[in-house]
């Protein structure tokens, strides 16, 4: 997780009495997506959040798998993925495991006058096209192109956009997303090698308490089932709140691209990490710069990792005509590497302006009927001069 923060109005000692003006006590909450056993926060409600008053029909909304199994390339034109009014309903599940989801959105609005709570994952949204404000139970975190915004699991939010103009590459994922070991001290501090530090992270800013009685909707999804409760005072009661699990922004702008004489593998992309799976970034930065040095990507083998790459802006020296909002997958099985021509073409070349997302699952992906409704069918034959 972050780092420690605080907002708001806490008592001086945790888990003691902390009273309202009016005498009466606030309602103490702890929240850990491990249990008692790991990072936490504790939160400080003006009403107990625990009062359901009425509830939905679920809804299964659980991703329908087209294809199970598979050993070719893939490329999939993410901006055909078609926007929807609602939040929720525009978010199309592509890519699918039991570590993650990767999730593609276009909403035209953001959750209206519902909350909305993901008690299954934490959630990475990375920000193509638009911008915003999160409004969570912790504060307001405001959002714009290149932000990743990282909730964890059984936070409520709701997300409001500028425009109806907007774009967004999700990952859910079943574990936790943490930044990545090799950055961090024995104690928890991002270490001076790391291409980011604590200064580049954005907790909430603002914590607005709405001490309101009525019937607020959460929408809440579990086990791939979207349930509809109803409590009987606003979820963003919270005067104060202080602890290590947070949401946070943390701009893809921000991260500062390690190179070398010559060509870095991925791992110095990294980002975040999670079980079985690592983010990573790719962003403009100087090529290598031995005087034999050869820009372009090596081949390489995937022998345990199937790779995912988010295409976000700029030229892509070792692909052919990639566009804004394309998505590859290159299996684990199979080798890859630069198209033909890709390698001759890089050689001199003295900087890259690409920008792109990159996830590596270390367990088999499957493929969606929405992935197989958006796929480019000649990419795998795309290597053949």
């Amino acid at each position: 997780m972050a780092y420690y923060h605080k907002l708001g109005h806490i008592p001086h000692k945790r888990h003691t009495q902390f009273r309202k003006p009016d005498g009466g006590l606030y309602s103490e909450q702890l929240f850990s997506t491990e249990g008692f056993s790991n990072d936490y926060s504790l939160l400080y409600h003006t009403h107990p959040p625990t009062q359901i008053i009425k509830t939905d029909e679920p809804v299964n909304i659980m991703p329908q798998v087209a294809e199970e199994k598979m050993l070719k390339h893939r490329s999939f034109d993410g901006f055909r993925i078609a926007p929807e009014k609602d939040y929720l309903q525009s978010r199309k599940a592509v890519l699918v495991n039991n570590d993650c989801h990767l999730v593609l959105a276009a909403p035209e609005g953001g959750t209206g006058n519902y909350f909305y709570k993901n008690a299954d994952a934490d959630e990475m949204i990375f920000v193509h096209e638009g911008s915003g404000v999160l409004r969570t139970m912790y504060g307001e975190l405001p959002f714009s192109y290149g932000d990743y915004l990282v909730i964890p699991r059984g936070t409520i939010y709701q997300i409001h956009f500028k425009d109806n103009h907007n774009r967004l590459f999700i990952v859910e994922s079943f574990s936790p997303i943490r930044f990545p070991k090799k950055y961090l001290s024995k104690y928890g501090q991002l270490l001076e090698h790391s291409p980011y530090c604590e200064r580049d992270i954005r907790p909430p800013s603002n914590l607005p308490t709405f001490d309101e009685k009525g019937d607020f909707l959460i929408r809440t999804k579990k086990k791939g089932i979207l349930y509809g409760l109803h409590y009987a005072h606003h979820p963003f009661d919270i005067v104060g709140w202080d602890g290590y699990c947070y949401p946070f922004a943390f701009s893809i702008h921000d991260f500062e691209p390690i190179t070398g004489r010559v060509h870095q593998p991925p791992p110095v992309h990294q980002t975040f990490e999670a079980n079985n799976f690592v983010v990573c970034s790719f962003c403009p930065r100087l090529f290598d710069y031995h005087p034999q040095a050869i820009p372009a990507p090596y081949n390489h083998s995937n022998i345990d990792s199937d790779e995912v790459l988010y295409y976000v802006d700029g030229d892509f020296m070792s692909r052919k005509n990639v566009t804004r909002g394309m998505i590859t997958l290159h299996p684990a099985g199979i080798p890859h590497g630069p198209h033909p021509g890709a390698v001759e073409k890089s050689i001199g070349a003295k900087e890259t302006k690409e920008l792109a997302v990159m996830v590596d699952t270390f367990h088999p992906l499957q493929l969606t009927r929405e992935a197989l409704g958006i796929e480019n069918p000649n990419y795998t034959m795309s290597w053949a001069e």
